[in-house]
C-alpha cells in the first residue's frame, strides 16, 4: 500500500469528523526541499468547501492524524501545505517488504488485458541505419519493455520499407556500376554496400541533370529526363509486374541489407518479435475502402478517386485511393493495422514510433480507423519524436554524409576506451575485458544521453559529453551501481538477515523514499510512453545514494546492525538500477 492510498481515505475521514464535509479528492505533492516532510497534502482545494483560513485547516487535519494514523510521526503547516512527517517503521517496513523482491517495481501481466503492439525501426533497404533510427530503435524498445513492465503483454514489430522507386535507384545503381561486388567480395556489411550504390545513384542522377541543364533544358524538365531516374522508374514498373530478373535482384540485395541490420540490431540491443513487409501489406487497405465508401465514410470524386473529407474535425480532405485505382500510404496503414489484429488477435492498442514530420499522417490514420467502427482505435499512439543533430549539422542520406549507426556505435566504445584508460583503473582487467566493458559504457552514455530527452525534444547530440563520469549520464550511474557491487563484495558477513534496527539516519530514509516511487515511475513510464521518466528516476536515486555514501559509513559501521541494514540498502539501489537500466536497454558492470 503507497503512502498516498494510506493518507487518502484517513484525511478524507478527518475532514469528515471536523468538518462534517465529503470530500473525493485529496491533492498530494512531494515536500519541498526547505521544509521537514515527507509528503505535502494542498490544503487550498478545501477552502472551497470548509469555511476556514488554510493554516488552522492545516493543523487541524493535522492533529487528526498524529492521533489516528500510526505511519504519521508529526506534520508542519506552511501557508496552504501541510507537510507530513512519516514514522520511520512505516520506512523499515516497507524496505522490509521490497528487498528480498527481484523484480520491484515490475507487475506480471494479467491473462484478461489486451496486448499492445509497438513499432519501431522500419528502415528502408536502400541504406544503413543513422543515427536518427538509433534514437527511433531506442525509444520502440525501451517503450515496449516498460509498457510490458507496467503489466501488459506486448508485441515489438516494424515494417520495412522494402519496395518502390528509392530501393530501385539502389538496384539500378549496382546494376550499372557494381561490377559483381558483394558484402562477401567486398568485406562490407550489406547495407552499406547497399547503401553506397543509393549515393552512386544520386551522383551519377545530378551529373546527368547538370548535362541536360548545360543543354537547354529547365531544372524541372532536367530532373524528369535524366537517363537515371527514367530507367529507375521503368524497373519500378518492371518489379510491380513480377519481372523475374528485376525480382531476383531485389531479393538478393534486400538480403544483404536484412543481413546488415540484423547486425546493427543485435549491436544496439534491440529485437522484434514480427516482421512486416511493405511489399507484402502495400495492396492491403483497398478492400477496406469499399466497405468505407458502403458505410458513408469515405466518398468518391467523379474522376473515380476516393477521399474522407474530415475538415468538420478540424483537418482536411485525405485521398484514400487514386483514380487509377493504387494504393497511397494511408490505404496501406489502415489495412497493415487491420491486419495486425488479425495476425495477433489479443492486440487492443498499437503504438508507433515515428518522427514528428508524421504527427499529421497518424492524426488522419487513427481517426479513419475511428470512423471505420474499429473499438482498438481509441488505444492507438503515435509516438512522436524529434530529430536528432549532431554539433557537425544535419543529416543528409542522399549526399552520403549520413551518420551511420555502427560507426556511431564504434565511436562511442572508442570514447569511452579514451576517457577509461585515461582514468587508469584497468589495470587488472584482461584485453577482452576491457572490451566488453568498453561497449557497455560507451552504449549506456549513448542509450542513456537519447533517453533521458523527452521524446518530443530535438536532441543535440554531444558524444564526449554523454560519456561524463560526472552529471546525469549513463557512465556515472553505471560507475555507482559497479561501487556498490565492491561493497557487496567485501561485504565479508552474513547481510540477508532481517535486521532489528528501529530508527533511520536521515539519508537511509531518502533513499528508501526515492526506492518506493520506483513502481510508480514504470506506471508513468507506460502511460506517457516515456523513457525520460524511468532514466530521470534512475539519476536522482543515484544521487541519493552517493549523498547516502559520503554522510554515513557503509562496511566501517561498528554496529552490526546498522551496518547490515545498509549493505541491503546499497544492494537494493544496485538491483533498482539494473531494473530501471533493463528497461532503458543498458547493461550495467560488476566492476569499473
Amino acid at each position: 500500500m503507497t503512502l498516498t492510498q494510506i493518507l487518502t481515505p484517513s484525511i478524507e475521514k478527518a475532514v469528515q469528523v471536523l468538518f462534517d464535509v465529503a470530500i473525493d479528492k485529496v491533492e498530494f505533492q512531494s515536500t519541498r526541499k526547505e521544509f521537514e516532510g515527507d509528503i505535502t497534502m494542498v490544503i487550498f482545494p478545501l477552502l472551497k468547501v470548509v469555511k476556514s483560513n488554510p493554516v488552522e485547516l492545516g493543523n487541524k487535519i493535522g492533529n487528526y492524524l498524529v492521533e489516528n494514523v500510526t505511519e504519521v510521526s508529526r506534520f508542519n503547516v506552511v501557508s496552504g501545505f501541510l507537510n507530513i512527517v512519516i514514522s520511520d517503521e512505516y520506512y523499515l517496513n516497507f524496505f522490509n517488504e521490497i528487498k528480498d523482491s527481484e523484480k520491484f517495481g515490475f507487475v506480471a501481466p494479467s491473462s484478461e488485458d489486451k496486448a499492445i503492439m509497438v513499432e519501431y525501426s522500419s528502415p528502408n533497404t536502400n541504406k544503413p541505419l543513422h543515427l536518427g533510427h538509433v534514437r527511433n530503435n531506442l525509444l520502440g524498445y525501451s517503450v515496449a519493455e516498460i509498457i510490458k513492465a507496467s503489466g501488459k503483454k506486448v508485441y515489438k514489430t516494424q515494417i520495412i520499407n522494402d519496395r518502390g522507386i528509392h530501393i530501385c535507384k539502389s538496384m539500378l545503381a549496382w546494376k550499372k556500376f557494381g561490377k559483381g561486388e558483394t558484402p562477401e567480395s567486398t568485406g562490407l556489411k550489406g547495407d552499406k554496400l547497399v547503401g553506397n550504390y543509393y549515393v552512386a545513384f544520386d551522383k551519377a542522377y545530378k551529373e546527368q541533370i547538370a548535362q541536360l541543364i548545360s543543354e537547354g533544358k529547365t531544372e524541372d524538365e532536367a530532373k524528369k529526363q535524366a537517363p537515371m531516374i527514367l530507367e529507375a522508374q521503368e524497373m519500378l514498373l518492371k518489379w510491380e509486374s513480377g519481372d523475374a530478373e528485376v525480382i531476383e535482384l531485389w531479393k538478393t540485395m534486400n538480403q544483404w541489407v536484412y543481413d546488415g541490420f540484423a547486425i546493427t540490431y543485435k549491436n544496439l540491443g534491440v529485437d522484434f518479435d514480427k516482421y512486416y513487409y511493405e511489399s507484402n501489406t502495400y495492396l492491403l487497405g483497398k478492400d477496406v475502402v469499399q466497405i468505407g465508401l458502403e458505410k458513408g465514410v469515405f466518398e468518391k470524386d467523379p474522376d473515380g478517386s476516393v477521399w474522407i473529407d474530415l475538415t468538420d474535425e478540424g483537418l482536411d480532405r485525405k485521398i484514400v485511393l487514386r483514380s487509377d485505382g493504387t494504393a497511397v500510404y494511408m490505404t496501406q496503414d489502415i489495412g497493415t493495422a487491420i491486419q495486425r489484429v488479425k495476425d495477433f488477435p489479443d492486440v487492443g492498442g498499437m503504438v508507433y514510433t515515428v518522427g514528428n514530420e508524421q504527427d499529421y499522417h497518424f492524426k488522419v490514420l487513427f481517426l479513419i480507423l475511428k470512423k471505420l467502427g474499429f473499438d482498438w482505435s481509441k488505444n492507438l499512439f503515435h509516438l512522436s519524436y524529434g530529430m536528432v543533430d549532431l554539433p557537425s549539422g544535419k543529416m543528409k542520406s542522399r549526399e552520403g554524409t549520413v551518420v551511420d549507426a555502427d560507426d556511431l556505435m564504434q565511436e562511442m566504445t572508442d570514447t569511452a576506451q579514451k576517457i577509461a584508460e585515461d582514468l587508469g583503473k584497468l589495470d587488472s582487467y584482461s584485453p577482452e575485458e576491457k572490451l566488453k566493458l568498453y561497449k557497455t559504457i560507451g552504449l549506456g552514455a549513448l542509450k542513456y544521453y537519447i533517453l533521458k530527452v523527452d521524446p518530443k525534444k530535438r536532441i543535440l547530440f554531444d558524444p564526449e559529453e554523454s560519456v561524463d563520469f560526472a552529471g546525469n549520464t549513463g557512465p556515472f550511474i553505471q560507475y555507482t551501481y559497479a561501487r556498490i557491487q565492491s561493497i557487496i563484495r567485501k561485504a565479508n558477513f552474513d547481510f540477508s538477515i532481517k535486521t532489528e534496527i528501529v530508527s533511520l539516519h536521515e539519508k537511509e530514509k531518502e533513499l528508501i523514499k526515492q526506492l518506493e516511487l520506483f513502481p510508480e515511475v514504470i506506471q508513468n513510464g507506460a502511460q506517457n510512453h516515456s523513457p525520460a521518466l524511468v532514466a530521470n528516476f534512475t539519476y536522482e536515486l543515484v544521487r541519493e545514494y552517493n549523498s547516502f555514501y559520503q554522510a554515513v559509513s557503509i562496511l566501517g559501521e561498528e554496529d552490526l546492525a546498522k551496518k547490515t541494514f545498509r549493505v541491503q540498502l546499497s544492494k537494493k539501489v544496485a538491483e533498482t538500477i539494473a531494473l530501471a537500466f533493463q528497461l532503458l536497454g543498458i547493461d550495467v558492470p560488476e566492476r569499473m
